[in-house]
């Protein structure tokens, strides 16, 4: 294989990585809602920002260039906290709508 077939796959993998960090990024800025619920325990909370603080530190469990082991981590915290949030929600959503039906009916 000569250099361009290297650097065509390098280009790939990069663009690979770029996409995933994208996403990773959105959710991560999506949690936030989550993270200012009251009913979401403190455990998974604490997780979600020792994962974010985790994949920022340059201490590394896997020393790659790819930072494989801090998009695990901080997608298992996410995983993590979204599974305590959709314990929770399904209370929370009830006592939501309430008041949105209430507020229909008062105006009908």
């Amino acid at each position: 294989m000569d250099a361009t077939v290297w650097l065509t796959i390098a280009a790939v993998v990069a663009l690979g990585l770029a996409i995933a960090a994208g996403v990773l990024l959105v959710r991560v800025f999506a949690a936030r809602r989550l993270l200012l619920d009251a009913g979401i325990p403190l455990r998974d909370k604490a997780l979600f920002w020792v994962a974010v603080i985790y994949t920022v530190s340059p201490v590394d469990l896997i020393p790659d260039p790819v930072y494989l082991d801090d998009i695990g981590v901080l997608l298992l915290a996410l995983r993590s906290l979204h599974a305590a949030a959709s314990a929770v929600r399904p209370g929370a959503a009830a006592v939501a709508a309430e008041p949105a039906v209430a507020k229909k009916a008062g105006t009908a």
